[in-house]
């Protein structure tokens, strides 16, 4: 079936850097530097850095570990469900420390996934400077809550320069890696959950289960962070009555099932992924749903996207970037472009697809939990030609 071919094979590539160097189409001098193969770990630059966040605020940062133990974990079968998050918060500029990227062993596993193990060095991805900080001091007041997905066998980090720039725009964002769904996550204990996911989703069946898993866990975690005892030190931050989600790739399908079966998540985003969990009959109940999407998703491109978008019931825009890929929406296109390691069959520049991800995401929340119409939303604008607006 198209879609769990496309959600199969996007899967795989969401994961890391476009790659490689040269593709089909792309003529390499024969004494040119590329011709000769790319270049190893040794020569690779390693010093990359995350795009500034926007927002007056900065950033504060705090990895949690949550257990549910009224649930079997689906992929294991056996052991409670676990997650592992990371929250930022908007914070005063005059404390906290820097963090890491990923651990080693995540950012090994990720690059021996991809083949990338002799390509970039470990410590590259490791030490990609972020711009959230640990023990940072919250800023006073109250903010919306957003939970970010990633795409499956992706990690948390991959959506990091979003989550910032929410955080210092004036949101609480709760990044989360679902237990068994990444090529590699650490956990306390010295654990690296791996995707055992991986190995037990092979049809439509397995994406509906891993979509519905994440609905729950979803709704479990705003259960921890909103309920009557909360399980975050800065719990108080959060507006209980202003949260939303959104998701790349099965984190994009997952928000729509998430906020099926749970009505406190005000509204949505799919970041380029297909709706393996389909949109109800019933719709989602008026809440505003956003379809942000590579080149390839305008009408025709993907058929879950034709099939559901009448059935998204509320405020809704289905928007594509011109030059983009599924990665777009992530940060890999940035730490590509500094790597020189640029995707031929997208190539919208890393910066920029960095650039119109915040703005577009950025202008929807505060839209709909902030109350701020944002034009930006309405249409084409001059300053950003790769936008096109699909009313199918």
């Amino acid at each position: 079936m198209m879609i769990r071919r496309t959600a199969s094979a996007l899967a795989l590539a969401a994961i890391l850097l476009p790659f490689p160097l040269a593709t089909a189409g792309t003529s390499v001098a024969a004494d040119s530097p590329a011709a000769a193969g790319p270049p190893s770990a040794d020569d690779r630059r390693t010093t990359v850095e995350l795009p500034r966040p926007t927002g007056r605020f900065a950033v504060g940062r705090e990895d949690l570990h949550l257990v549910d133990r009224s649930r079997t974990d689906p992929w294991a079968g056996s052991g409670p469900r676990e997650l592992m998050v990371t929250m930022r918060y908007p914070a005063r500029h005059d404390s906290g420390r820097a963090t890491r990227y990923l651990t080693p062993e995540e950012a090994r596993l990720l690059l021996v996934h991809r083949g990338l193990d002799r390509v970039i060095p470990v410590g590259t991805l490791t030490g990609t400077r972020t711009h959230g900080r640990t023990d940072a001091r919250p800023a006073a007041g109250r903010y919306p809550l957003i939970v970010l997905s990633p795409g499956f066998t992706a990690h948390r980090a991959t959506l990091t320069a979003l989550a910032e720039d929410l955080a210092s725009r004036g949101y609480v964002v709760a990044s989360v890696d679902h237990a068994y769904e990444s090529v590699g996550t650490a956990f306390p204990g010295g654990r690296v959950l791996t995707c055992l996911a991986c190995e037990k989703v092979q049809d439509d069946a397995g994406y509906r289960t891993l979509g519905a898993t994440r609905a729950r866990d979803v709704s479990f975690l705003l259960d921890r962070l909103t309920g009557r005892n909360p399980v975050w030190r800065h719990a108080g931050l959060i507006d209980k009555g202003r949260i939303a989600m959104a998701g790349h790739s099965i984190g994009g399908s997952s928000t729509a099932a998430a906020m099926a079966a749970d009505g406190r998540i005000l509204a949505g985003i799919n970041m380029d992924g297909g709706f393996s969990t389909p949109v109800p009959a019933a719709g989602l109940g008026g809440r505003p749903f956003m379809l942000l999407g590579a080149q390839q998703r305008g009408p025709g491109g993907n058929a879950g996207w034709d099939r559901d978008w009448p059935l998204l019931d509320g405020w809704k825009r289905w928007i594509t970037f011109a030059g983009s890929g599924h990665l777009t929406f992530t940060d890999f296109p940035a730490i590509g472009e500094q790597l020189g390691l640029p995707d031929a069959e997208a190539p919208l520049p890393g910066g920029r697809s960095v650039e119109l991800t915040r703005r577009y995401v950025g202008a929807f929340f505060d839209q709909h939990l902030g109350g701020r119409p944002q034009p930006v939303l309405d249409g084409p604008s001059p300053d950003a030609p790769e936008v096109a607006f699909h009313t199918p």
